[in-house]
């Protein structure tokens, strides 16, 4: 299920080709969980620290 303001899978199909993909280091905290949290941030204005836990720290 998808969230209010949230990718839905159409326009993921459609970003998700563009990122890059992990390569050396540590593995890359999930793509889509992090678009979605900074279109969060972008429709409500709230500062991180009040991100919804959804998101990951």
């Amino acid at each position: 299920m998808v969230g209010r303001g949230e990718l839905v899978d159409r326009a993921w199909a459609v970003i998700e080709p563009s990122l890059p993909v992990s390569g050396c280091g540590r593995r890359w905290r999930d793509h889509r969980q992090v678009i979605n949290a900074i279109l969060w941030k972008l429709r409500t204005g709230s500062p991180w620290r009040d991100l919804p836990d959804r998101y990951g720290p």
